[in-house]
């Protein structure tokens, strides 16, 4: 009989409601806890992805244009290696290369665009592709309209290609650092780019063995060609014939 009463009693005890409410609250706070540490950690692996809404412009690369980060850090853009009309380049250690650049510009535009095609797609064989169309234009604008006007359309694109990889400031973003002019298209993303690309399109067009050279000395100094890739070569050299010396 008292081990039925305390058989009694010991369920009485477990099944008071006051014990079952506790259980039933600490089981929901484990429960609130667990959800909020898989959605802390869903929300630090998802935030790289967080920046994919409107309003946020990528580079060729996959760098934001508008925020530098996922923090908010504003990133500028870097300015071009060397101007529009530095036809000779600066004197540093590719000098001699900027005169090279400068000479291809002014007698062969083609093989110029070639080499920049070529250095900017990182690969062999893009150069034919490049340069024969280009050639072929040349020679119909210079033939048919007395000069160089089909081949700007058709070359472009790799001045924008260009400033979206290196994210280099364009044409209006210049003018708005420089006068504080063009601000309205600096400020809207779309507009921007838009602006940049007939900006983009007029430089070559206007100047287009300047922005041609201008290119590849970008080109030379931030890119290796991809003939150049090898790999280096270990060369193991064997010791010499080693003579013990012999005391008097």
């Amino acid at each position: 009989m008292a081990n039925n009463n305390g058989s009694n009693g010991n369920d009485r005890e477990e099944s008071s409601p006051l014990l079952s409410k506790q259980v039933v609250e600490e089981d929901e706070k484990k429960k609130l806890n667990g959800q909020k540490s898989k959605e802390a950690t869903t929300k630090v692996e998802a935030s790289p992805e967080v920046s994919t809404g409107a309003g946020f412009g990528w580079t060729a690369d996959g760098l934001p244009l508008v925020h530098g980060s996922v923090v908010g850090e504003p990133m500028g853009r870097s300015q071009w290696d060397s101007s529009l009309l530095a036809c000779l380049g600066r004197n540093d250690e590719f000098c001699s290369s900027d005169i090279e650049v400068c000479l291809l510009g002014s007698m062969v535009p083609c093989v110029l665009y070639g080499s920049n095609v070529e250095r900017l797609g990182s690969a062999p064989g893009i150069f034919a592709n490049h340069c024969l169309p280009y050639t072929g234009l040349y020679l119909i604008g210079n033939s048919f309209f007395g000069w160089n006007f089909l081949a700007p359309w058709f070359s472009y694109p790799t001045r924008t290609a260009i400033r979206r990889k290196f994210n280099l400031e364009g044409t209006c973003e210049a003018l708005n650092r420089s006068c504080g002019c063009c601000g309205s298209c600096v400020e809207d993303e779309v507009q921007r780019e838009q602006c940049e690309s007939a900006c983009d399109f007029a430089t070559h067009v206007f100047c287009h063995a300047c922005a041609l050279c201008q290119e590849g000395r970008e080109l030379r100094r931030k890119l290796p060609h991809p003939g150049f890739n090898a790999q280096p070569v270990l060369v193991m050299i064997p010791p010499g014939e080693q003579t013990m010396g012999r005391g008097a």
